[in-house]
């Protein structure tokens, strides 16, 4: 037995942090362990290929892992390139000093480097992970090519001995010898098979060569008479990774069934996806991203709970769930995946190092994402109006964040319903319909298309031949005042403000009209006191007798979304409501009439005005008895 040797002391510090501190889950040492061994592997291929070595064959390389429930240990086994006494030494001896980073610098200078060789290891620490759950570790290995093979031995703090052993093969052979349970942790869950696949599954499905492992399995017995049939258990060799990533097949090999299926089985979808995203990019940050558009938005996606962001690989290996910052916040529907082999990690792969590549990545899928959303929109308007319906409330959402700065990105794919298409456009569209001399892209508010379509104030802008967008959901006047123009066109709320669509003979014969009937306007005014800013006669009814309007600014739908808040409207900021009355409507010629024949009888007709106007704009009256009784003595005093 050679003597033993001790952790320099930064090396103790160092092994300390990393069982303590540096990883979150102890679940992942079967990730590094693996990853080690891939390298192993990799280092032989490529010394295989370079030398044109005869006994090393690509399809006899693979990974190997045992368990005993027994002597409570995990091993895992490789036929890689394996370690000398020096290497073992230096690797693992010294923490911290990694191989793979040593021989992949030697890789990126050597004239004859294989493109097909990828090391996932930099690090040189990932190795002693394993003491998170093991009390003790060796490690056994043969390196290619030599007679003698050595075993290091290590607990951790006290050090290690490396000592001559017997091995038949080269390669490495790695023995985890379990930590005792503990009442906060179960290390024997590491000794099912179970458990290992959903690891293998979780981690490291892809590394590119087979993992391996003995589980148990049921096989039917062949019996000659047709009793019940039997069954008997039976160990065989199953492979537990799937070694080559979907998306880093060609496309062009790729059944559209087979990316539905990967769809529905990573991301716990029973439904297709509506859009496959597959994209590789080279450049200064290379990577490849499989993303993927729901068909269907999931039950919880405007809640709380709901969680944004793509999984991350790097060369394969899983690093992360939900990398938010790949994703923006207005695409948070869009799922998927990116793996990318210039990531800098930090030390425990956890974590990125910097943030310079996420950065250029997520600008990347974002213009990705959005021109296939703009092609889908352009060439397959039915695919795209699905889309819409599922997700455009959350483009819209990403219109009126951030006070309008990704306005611009958005607007080309943001659609409204039309009054004059009866049914969804883009603004684009919109602008290619306007009549010649059309100043504003003209919009009403309310509950539904239906509604809107009856409303007073739309129909002398329909009238004009004037297009106009129907909006019917909450924010989207908030995303008309964000967006502020569109290709240098002004929004207009057609209820808000002077539409100025009135020929100049009419607008000389409202100023008349408005001049003659001045007292009547301001008795009503004085009846309804502050209930409203001003009453006039309108500019903007065709047939119905009234409505209400109101000035630039806050409109009567912020109103009524302010006061929907879960605090209710918290500064009750309310729009100005100015009464309008059609003064062509019989209703105008009734009101004269009873103000000349008794002013003071004004007051109840134009409280009953008020009541309807609010109602049309669908506010709450503000005494429902008393309008209903205003309302019967009306219809008594005309019966009689």
């Amino acid at each position: 037995m050679s003597r033993k040797k001790q952790f320099k002391a930064e090396s103790k510090r160092l092994l300390d942090l990393m069982i303590n501190s540096i990883y979150t889950h102890k679940e992942i040492f079967l990730r590094e362990l693996i990853s080690n061994s891939s390298d192993a592997i990799d280092k032989l291929y490529y010394r295989a290929l370079r030398d044109n070595l005869q006994d090393v064959n690509r399809e006899d390389l693979h990974i190997q892992i045992e368990t005993d429930k027994e002597n409570r240990t995990i091993t895992i086994i490789d036929n890689g390139i394996g370690m000398d006494k020096d290497e073992l030494e230096e690797n693992l001896g010294t923490i911290a000093k990694s191989g793979s980073l040593a021989f992949k610098e030697k890789l990126a200078t050597d004239e004859k480097k294989e493109q097909d060789v990828d090391i996932i290891g930099q690090f040189g620490v990932g190795f002693y992970s394993a003491f998170m759950v093991a009390n003790r570790v060796e490690v056994t290995s043969k390196k290619y090519g030599e007679e003698n093979a050595y075993r290091w031995t290590s607990s951790a703090s006290d050090g290690y001995t490396i000592d001559e052993v017997e091995k038949d093969t080269y390669g490495t052979t790695i023995v985890l010898y379990l930590k005792d349970n503990t009442d906060d942790e179960d290390y024997d869950q590491y000794l099912s098979a179970y458990e290992i696949e959903g690891l293998i599954k979780k981690y490291s499905d892809y590394i590119r060569y087979p993992i391996k492992m003995e589980v148990e399995t049921q096989k039917q017995i062949e019996t000659e008479n047709e009793e019940e049939p039997k069954y008997e258990t039976v160990q065989e060799i199953k492979t537990l990774n799937s070694m080559v990533p979907l998306w880093k097949r060609p496309k062009k090999d790729i059944k559209q069934e087979e990316y539905h299926e990967f769809y529905k089985d990573k991301f716990n979808d029973y439904s297709n996806p509506q859009k496959v995203i597959h994209t590789s990019v080279e450049g200064n940050v290379s990577f490849d991203a499989l993303l993927f558009i729901p068909g269907k938005a999931p039950y919880d996606y405007y809640s709380n709970e709901y969680k944004k962001g793509l999984q991350l690989y790097s060369r394969g290996v899983f690093i992360m769930d939900k990398a938010e910052d790949l994703i923006p916040e207005y695409f948070r529907f869009v799922k998927g995946l990116v793996d990318s082999q210039d990531l800098s990690l930090n030390i425990s792969r956890e974590m990125l190092q910097h943030d310079r590549q996420l950065k250029i990545i997520a600008s990347r899928i974002e213009k990705k994402i959005k021109s296939e959303l703009t092609l889908m929109m352009n060439n397959d308007r039915e695919s795209y109006e699905t889309f819409w319906n599922n997700f455009g409330l959350q483009l819209k959402f990403g219109v009126y964040n951030n006070y309008g700065m990704d306005k611009e990105k958005l607007q080309d794919l943001l659609m409204f319903y039309s009054s004059k298409e009866q049914k969804l456009i883009s603004l684009d569209e919109y602008i290619n319909h306007m009549e010649e001399g059309q100043e504003y892209i003209y919009f009403m508010s309310g509950d539904s298309v239906e509604k809107i379509d009856k409303l007073p104030q739309c129909a002398l802008v329909k009238e004009k031949g004037y297009e106009i967008l129907y909006l019917t959901d909450n924010v989207d006047e908030f995303v008309m005042q964000a967006l502020g123009t569109y290709k240098e066109k002004k929004f207009k709320n057609i209820s808000q403000g002077d539409l100025d669509l009135a020929s100049e003979e009419e607008k000389k014969e409202l100023e008349t009209k408005a001049e003659e009937n001045k007292d009547l306007m301001e008795s009503i005014k004085e009846a309804l006191g502050d209930k409203v800013k001003e009453v006039k006669i309108s500019s903007r009814l065709v047939n119905d007798p009234v409505c209400l309007s109101t000035d630039e600014g806050l409109s009567f739908e912020m109103e009524k979304v302010l006061s929907a808040m879960p605090e209710g409207n918290p500064y009750g900021m309310k729009a100005a409501r100015i009464l309008e009355i059609n003064g062509n409507h019989e209703i105008f010629h009734a009101l004269q009439s009873i103000y000349a024949k008794n002013a003071d009888a004004i007051k109840d007709y134009a409280d009953l005005l008020y009541q309807q106007a609010l109602l049309i704009e669908g506010f709450s009256i503000d005494d429902p008895m008393e309008f209903s009784r205003k309302i019967c003595d009306f219809m008594i005093k005309a019966a009689n």
